[in-house]
């Protein structure tokens, strides 16, 4: 599931999608799904944790 948003990725045995994005913040895997990934792909590449989204 988006951590952001709730979206389920469905059944997918080796993780999210590749469409998907991941980090690890606070020591703590999120995915994000394509949808908030775009939306906030400027924080993202900023590295701001997603809090601050």
């Amino acid at each position: 599931m988006c951590d952001r948003c709730g979206t389920a990725a469905g059944t997918v045995a080796d993780g999210p999608p590749l469409t998907w994005t991941w980090s690890v913040e606070n020591g703590v895997r999120r995915c994000f799904c394509e949808r908030c990934s775009r939306e906030n792909l400027r924080s993202i590449e900023g590295r701001l944790d997603s809090d601050w989204w």
